[in-house]
């Protein structure tokens, strides 16, 4: 297999100590690839299926629900009721029914299984000591991982498994780009070390060659602000003006000369966008809350903190636990420091969050599916509160009025009749000078048979 040093491109890959480290471990590379890495994959034990789990039909307990993505099942069963016992079954490995369907990636089950949030300890570690966030994270389910960490109360990001790795460093080995994004911009600490190498996230990434991860981690530190997600946010390039004004000033005759030669003689070569560049601003102005694209879908909850590295988020269970409903609608609270403080509220021009039903349950869970986006709801993506309009079907007394033909014009061009569309509308014409012609030698009949009878009669 070509190693990482083979491609001038790359540059070095994966240094000594980390292939020492796999040694200590006793990791070996049975499959020359990928895959065959421990640190590839999710967890280092064994993919381990139980009998009952093998046998057809349908699922009896939560767990088996769980581990077969039986969404329909598992409502059913949270429906009558589960055990704290129930939900936290385990199997050989140590995981639970969440843990399972995280680590095979069944959104469905993750978004079900929140209805007893809190029967789950979402900070159980397996045998390997992963947990549920460690196991999204390192995986690449980042639906997921944002899931847990926005809707799922006191989940431990900073929690390490017995090799000393958090959950971002194990996203960071792993080349998960999208994952470090959002275990960072949720409060995750950068610097956090391992426990027994003493090397942090930048270390692993370098060491193991995840180059691209290493370049988002940049560009993160760079602007560890989405200023995008903040209602302060102006959505202007500040850098058009100057533009414009350069282009559209008045050049001399050597100035003009000197350009064409620059522009004739000079070659260009693919480069990577610019920094704070047009293609940066469009990325801002096309995911801002205000713009068109996304103002009729997003919600946000804190509009006045957007996100930020290394400020913990609160999750929505939490800030409804300290909040009134009418506070969030009016979206006149945000983050500071991990905690949350009043602010002022929205303007007039931005997206309210008044639903269609004003009498809504009051209770944590109800609350929280308040603010749940469509797409994680499921159960009802068109009204996404419980008032559903009722519908009343009547028919209309005046029948419907038949289309009236337009007459032809002179002077105008009109479409061309096709041959078939000619032969089939002289078949009609025939077929109903056909029907009136026996019309009206059945009405000659008739009158003959009358006459003749009266005839007859006197």
């Amino acid at each position: 297999m070509a190693a990482a040093s083979d491609d001038p491109h790359l540059g070095h890959g994966p240094s000594e100590d980390y292939e020492d480290y796999e040694d200590d471990e006793d990791y070996e590379d049975e499959e020359e690839s990928d895959s065959g890495s421990v640190l590839s994959d999710d967890s280092v034990l064994p993919d381990y299926l139980r009998e009952d789990e093998r046998e057809a039909g349908t699922a009896n307990t939560l767990y088996e629900a769980c581990a077969r993505n039986e969404a329909w099942t598992l409502q059913r069963l949270l429906e009558e009721g589960v055990t704290k016992e129930q939900a936290m079954e385990l199997d050989i490995n140590g995981r639970n029914g969440l843990m399972v369907a995280v680590a095979k990636g069944f959104v469905d089950i993750v978004y079900a299984l929140h209805e007893c949030r809190l029967l789950i300890d979402i900070n159980h570690q397996d045998a390997d000591g992963n947990t549920a966030l460690m196991i999204a994270a390192q995986a690449g389910f980042a639906t997921i991982l944002n899931y847990i960490m926005n809707y799922y109360t006191g989940a431990d990001m900073e929690l390490r498994d017995p090799r000393g790795f958090t959950a971002l460093i194990k996203a960071g080995l792993q080349g998960r780009e999208d994952c470090v994004t959002a275990l960072l911009m949720h409060g995750a600490d950068i610097n956090a070390m391992d426990l027994y190498r003493g090397k942090g996230l930048k270390d692993w990434v370098l060491k193991t060659g995840r180059f691209e991860t290493m370049n988002r981690l940049r560009r993160l530190q760079a602007h560890p602000v989405a200023e995008q997600f903040c209602e302060s946010y102006v959505p202007e390039w500040p850098d058009l003006r100057d533009l414009v004004a350069r282009a559209t000033a008045s050049k001399t005759a050597s100035q003009k000369l000197s350009q064409k030669l620059k522009d004739t003689f000079t070659i260009t070569f693919p480069h990577d966008p610019q920094d704070n560049g047009v293609m940066d601003h469009l990325v801002r102005i096309t995911t801002s809350i205000h713009s068109p694209l996304v103002a009729t879908a997003c919600r946000p909850l804190c509009p006045t903190s957007p996100p930020e590295i290394g400020r913990r988020r609160l999750t929505v269970a939490e800030l409804l636990t300290r909040h009134s409903r009418k506070e969030l609608e009016e979206n006149s609270v945000c983050h500071s420091n991990g905690s949350v403080a009043s602010a002022s509220p929205r303007s007039s021009h931005s997206v309210s969050l008044t639903s269609c039903c004003q009498e809504q349950r009051e209770s944590t869970t109800a609350g929280v599916k308040n603010f749940m986006s469509h797409s994680i709801m499921r159960q009802n993506s068109i009204f996404p509160t419980d008032c559903v309009p009722r519908i009343e079907v009547t028919r209309s007394a005046e029948p419907t009025p038949k289309k009236e033909k337009k007459k032809k014009q002179k002077g105008y061009l009109e479409p061309p009749i096709w041959k078939y569309k000619e032969a089939k509308e002289e078949k009609k014409k025939e077929k109903k000078k056909q029907e009136k012609e026996k019309e009206e030698q059945d009405k000659k009949i008739k009158e003959r048979k009358r006459k003749s009878k009266k005839k007859q009669s006197h």
